[in-house]
């Protein structure tokens, strides 16, 4: 019984990381390829969660809903509003420079998170959603339902990865690393720069909000306090910089291995103390601070690092063509 409930606290802890490793693939676009500092991570999966909940649920008296929709559909529709949202936000402020994009991205999600709470018709307010389905929950019940939905969670951040990548090694996304690493040469040699960057934070905002359905459907209830900032935008953007910002493999490392960290210090942290207890994740967030540090005093650039494009002069891309012929 001991090693059964080990493997599915496991399970458990998989299924988290890879809900957090999406997060950190969707601020990998902004912040890694686009070098835009969303600091409201949390609004937009707030957005993402609550959509999917709502379009998934039974008709309740309590909130907003009814339409019974398939998992799929709600987890597309958060993704929709979410980057729906994020366009909106992006033509206002992606304008500004990065530290008040930052604060201007911070106040849009506490106006979300204040939306949410005060706007009980739709949201029920500060006492949640419950009942939100999983997906093929008709099929399987219990713990083989974990097992189900770790599978589904990594099934869609190998889409996101596939898309990501696919992103990267475009043209679009080396346009956009031209924009982020110099702004005046890109605007110099044409590149709409604005454009890019709202099609970067809507690419991104619409991933969020996916990660904010998978959280929902997973846990089966939502409130307001599962989409603190704490733990979704500030431990978010630790790990995308302990795993390697601007690497898609960096983020996915990055975003599974510092939740096993912060886990792993529930339970030590559970020793401490009751005066302590109660400080518990202040403590772990000290913890995990440390621990990032630590890590970018090793890794400068992070555990995977960006990689720099190889440098191709036309003489040897001639030649190069003239021995193929």
């Amino acid at each position: 019984m001991e090693l059964t409930g080990l493997f599915f606290y496991l399970v458990s802890i998989l299924i988290a990381g890879g809900i957090y490793a999406l997060l950190c693939l969707a601020l990998n676009i902004q912040w890694g390829m686009g070098g835009l500092f969303n600091a409201g991570i949390a609004g937009f999966f707030a957005v993402g969660a609550y959509a999917s909940a709502i379009l998934t649920t039974d008709v309740s008296a309590k909130h907003l809903g009814g339409f019974g929709l398939p998992v799929a559909f709600g987890l597309i529709g958060a993704g929709i509003l979410a980057g729906v949202l994020g366009w909106a936000v992006a033509r206002i402020c992606v304008r500004l420079k990065s530290d008040y994009l930052a604060m201007a991205s911070i106040g849009i999600a506490e106006i979300l998170r204040l939306v949410i709470v005060n706007e009980s018709w739709a949201t029920n307010g500060s006492l949640g959603l419950a009942g939100i389905p999983r997906p093929f929950g008709e099929f399987v019940s219990g713990r083989s339902a974990d097992l189900v939905f770790l599978a589904y969670v990594w099934a869609v951040v190998l889409i996101v990865y596939v898309v990501a990548m696919r992103l990267y090694d475009s043209p679009w996304g080396r346009s956009l690393r031209a924009i982020r690493d110099n702004e005046v040469s890109a605007d110099a040699a044409g590149k709409n720069i604005e454009k890019f960057r709202v099609q970067t934070f809507v690419i991104g905002c619409a991933f969020m909000g996916v990660a904010g359905g998978l959280s929902a459907h997973y846990f089966r209830f939502l409130s307001p306090s599962a989409t603190d900032p704490l733990l979704v935008t500030f431990l978010t953007w630790v790990m995308l910089m302990a795993g390697g910002s601007g690497n898609n493999r960096g983020a996915i490392v990055g975003g599974l291995g510092i939740w096993m960290l912060w886990s792993v210090t529930e339970i030590f942290v559970n020793r401490l103390p009751p005066e302590w207890v109660t400080r518990s994740s202040y403590i772990r967030m000290l913890l995990v601070g440390l621990l990032l540090q630590f890590v970018l005093q090793k890794f400068r650039a992070g555990i995977i690092p960006e990689k720099s494009p190889p440098i191709r002069f036309r003489e040897q891309e001639s030649a190069r063509d003239g021995r193929a012929r």
